[in-house]
Parts: C-alpha cells; sequence; structure tokens
C-alpha cells in the first residue's frame, strides 16, 4: 500500500489509501509545526510578553480553525490542494495558483535545507572541527528526496512514528529549558518601550499558520474522514503554534537575536556543552520534515500543470532544484518574495470555503474535474481580497511596497488577513449563490 501512495497522481485518493486517522494526521502537524523559523518571528510583534501571549492564542486560534477547514475540504474531495482549486476557480483558472504554489513551495524548501544545513554544520564544527555546509546542504537534500519518495503514508507511518515524534519531544524539551534559562529573572512583564500592534502581531501568526493552506490537501487526501483530518490538523498544528510564538515572544524579549537573522538561533544553540549538541542533532532532524513537505508539494502541485509526467520524476526535479537553490541563495535576500506570495493564500482559502459551502459542503469528482475552464467571478474575488490585502498592510520587496505606499490607507491597528479572507469569502459565496439561481429556475421550470 504504502509503495503505491508516491505515484499516486491528482485523481481522487480511493478508498484503500485513505488509511490516515486522526493520531497520524495529529502527529504529522505536530511535527511540521516544529520549526526554528517561527520561532524569531515574536521579533516583529515589538509587544510586551502579555500582549504576545494574547496576540498568539487569537491569532492560533482563528488560523488554524480556517487550516482545519482547508485539510477538511480536502479529505472531502480527496485530491491534492492546487487540483481541489479547479472546483472555484475552472481547470485552468487554477494554473496562476498552482504556479505561486510553486514557487513558494520551492522558496521554503530552500529555507529549510539553509537552516537544516547550517545546524548541521555547527555540529560538525563541535563535535569534528569542520563545517562543510555545502556537502550537508547535499546530503539533507538527498534525505528530502528519499522522505518525499516515501508519500504521505510512509512519511507519517515509518518516519513521524519511529523517527520524527522522538526528535520533536526532545527539541521541546530542550528549547522550552534553554529559552526560560535565557531569561533569567528579567521582569518581561513590565518591559516598556514597545510600540506594536495587537493586531498585526495576530496577522503575523494566522498568516504563518494559513500559509500551510496550500499543501495540506496534499495529505488530508488519505485521511479516513472528514473530522479526523479537521481535529486532526488544527490541534496538531495549534500546539505548536502555542509553543513557538509563546516561547519565541519570550525568547526575543530576553536574548539579542535578530528575527531577520534566524539562523543565528542555531549560533546560539551551539554555544552550550553536550546539551546543546544533542539538541541542535534533535533539531537538525525534526526540520526535515518541513523540507519533505515543500519537495513533496511542489511536485504534487506540478502534476496538476502536467498530470502525465511521473510524481517521482517530478518529486526529483522539485528536490534538486531546492538543494542547488539552497547552495547559492542568500537566506536574507528572498525572504520578502515569501511573504509576498503567502499573502496570496488567505483569500483564496475564503474562495474555496465559500464555493464548497455553496456546493453543499461537498465536492465530488465532477465537481473537480468537470468544472468550467475558467470561473471568472471567483477569480475576481481571489483577486480582490489579494488587493484588499495589500492594501492595509502591503508586504513583499521594497520596490512593491513603494507601489502600494500611495493607496494604503493610515496605519490600522487590525489584522489584513481577516478583511481579506472575509471579502473573498463574502464575493465569492455571492457569485456562487447568483450561479445556481438560473439552474434552479430551469429546474422548476
Amino acid at each position: 500500500m504504502e509503495r503505491q501512495t508516491p505515484s499516486w497522481g491528482i485523481e481522487p485518493v480511493p478508498e484503500r489509501l485513505r488509511v490516515l486517522g486522526f493520531t497520524d494526521t495529529f502527529l504529522l502537524w505536530l511535527n511540521l509545526g516544529i520549526s526554528l523559523l517561527v520561532l524569531v518571528l515574536p521579533g516583529y510583534f515589538d509587544l510586551p510578553l502579555g500582549k504576545a501571549l494574547l496576540a498568539t492564542l487569537v491569532g492560533g486560534l482563528i488560523g488554524n480553525v480556517m487550516l482545519g477547514l482547508a485539510g477538511m475540504i480536502g479529505a472531502d474531495a480527496r485530491v491534492p490542494t492546487m487540483v481541489l482549486q479547479r472546483a472555484p476557480l475552472g481547470q485552468r483558472g487554477c494554473y496562476l495558483a498552482t504556479v505561486l504554489n510553486v514557487l513558494q513551495c520551492f522558496g521554503w524548501a530552500i529555507f529549510e535545507l539553509i537552516v537544516i544545513a547550517t545546524a548541521a554544520a555547527l555540529l560538525s564544527d563541535k563535535l569534528f572541527g569542520f563545517e562543510a555546509k555545502w556537502l550537508w546542504t547535499l546530503i539533507f537534500g538527498a534525505v528530502a528526496t528519499l522522505l518525499a519518495f516515501l508519500g504521505p503514508i510512509g512519511f507519517v507511518r515509518r518516519y513521524v512514528r519511529k523517527v520524527a515524534i522522538w526528535a520533536v519531544v526532545a527539541s521541546i524539551l530542550y528549547l522550552t529549558w534553554w529559552i526560560l534559562d535565557g531569561a533569567g529573572g528579567k521582569s518581561l512583564w513590565s518591559s516598556s518601550g514597545h510600540h506594536g500592534s495587537f493586531w498585526v502581531a495576530t496577522d503575523i501568526v494566522i498568516a504563518v499558520t494559513v500559509s500551510w493552506a496550500p499543501l495540506v490537501a496534499d495529505y488530508t487526501r488519505f485521511s479516513r474522514e472528514r473530522r479526523s483530518a479537521f481535529f486532526g490538523v488544527g490541534l496538531g498544528y495549534l500546539l505548536p503554534t502555542l509553543f513557538q510564538f509563546g516561547f519565541g515572544a519570550v525568547l526575543v524579549l530576553s536574548r539579542d537575536i535578530d528575527p531577520n537573522r534566524p539562523e543565528l538561533i542555531l549560533v546560539a544553540i551551539a554555544g552550550g556543552g553536550i546539551a546543546a549538541a544533542l539538541a541542535l542533532l534533535a533539531l537538525t532532524v525534526d526540520e526535515t520534515d518541513e523540507a519533505f513537505a515543500n519537495v513533496y508539494s511542489a511536485a504534487v502541485s506540478l502534476q496538476n500543470l502536467a498530470p502525465r509526467v511521473p510524481q517521482r520524476l517530478l518529486i526529483g526535479f522539485s528536490a534538486a532544484l531546492a538543494t542547488a537553490g539552497a547552495l547559492v541563495i542568500d537566506l536574507r535576500n528572498y525572504q520578502t518574495f515569501l511573504t509576498l506570495l503567502g499573502s496570496f493564500f488567505v483569500p483564496l482559502l475564503g474562495v474555496l470555503v465559500a464555493h464548497w459551502l455553496v456546493n453543499g459542503a461537498h465536492y465530488t469528482a465532477e465537481d473537480v474535474f468537470g468544472s468550467p475552464a475558467f470561473r471568472p467571478l471567483e477569480i475576481g474575488a481571489w483577486l480582490v481580497g489579494f488587493g484588499l490585502y495589500q492594501w492595509l498592510a502591503p508586504n513583499g520587496p521594497g520596490w512593491w511596497i513603494e507601489l502600494w505606499s500611495g493607496a494604503n490607507p493610515a496605519p490600522l491597528d487590525f489584522s489584513a488577513s481577516l478583511p481579506s479572507f472575509a471579502a473573498s469569502f463574502g464575493l465569492a459565496l455571492a457569485a456562487g449563490l447568483l450561479g445556481r439561481r438560473p439552474r434552479a429556475a430551469f429546474a422548476k421550470a
């Protein structure tokens, strides 16, 4: 069964492969949720600890309900996320979303491989006196390839349950001690001089969580039922969200760690003794699942554009491209492109949820593969939501922000994700209801 999973293409997953229950899904998303990259994001909050923790809780609950919904829709339709977008956007209308997601997956895979190779180089330097970061990049690029060849079922059953979950436990225990020990006796609750916005901080938590929405159905299509997908994804990713943003807030308030240089966390951890070395090893193992997810989902998304190309070939291509990128790209020079790409997917999720609800909260194969070439109203609803997001909170490279500088309103102390999601959801819901009226009237006649 597991050997057949990697080559399963864009068609609905058959019942014999729908084997991932709540525990499998929960463990998968618990693992995917632990990442060193997230620990420094509270540095952008610029809030005292109490408000930072509240923003984490509010953003985590909202974002994980959204992510759980996306996972549930994927379990309902039993197809990958970008194939799922054929239903609301059309057979060809989904291509723009697919290309953006492929770019996002490649970007994050490169990002993850850089972090993993940096951790491995620090560890080997500490133990053996050499770094050879380029060698570790090649090695972990190969590891990500092998894990992607396992497919979601094999990855969960052979890797997450037997190896990765123990690395997660070790990572969390060590990081908890290391962060709290570094905080010392500092009075973080009463710290002053912060000028951040509570809702902007909440928005960061939501955006990081929903950034997984374009990938989630790639895995929940193998879920046994919709309920296990919703709660497995939502609860599985919520716990590391609360841990990382919560303890991350303590970290950035108590230590001088630049959020623009997340790799400095690895340098700081490496400054300890044998416990630090073991922690680096656990963190390195733990981080490989994010590289797997982005390599696998890049290949599955590419298959939406080229369904006849073997999935194993696309996995090999995706891993090779990500590995090459990790060897040559400067980590700090392209993060802004990833944030820009991410802002497309919050309103896209709003369109998907609205169309799914109009369709009776259920998708059949005909709804996905029998849709028209384009659904212009739903595509328009998506782009309006994206435009609203950028109008409220422009993000991306400097030249992009400059384009919006004359258009964005006075700073609002509110989330950009929620209005963009609501706008796209409302417009897509109206478009779907209007689109159904002629058929209903014709049927009555």
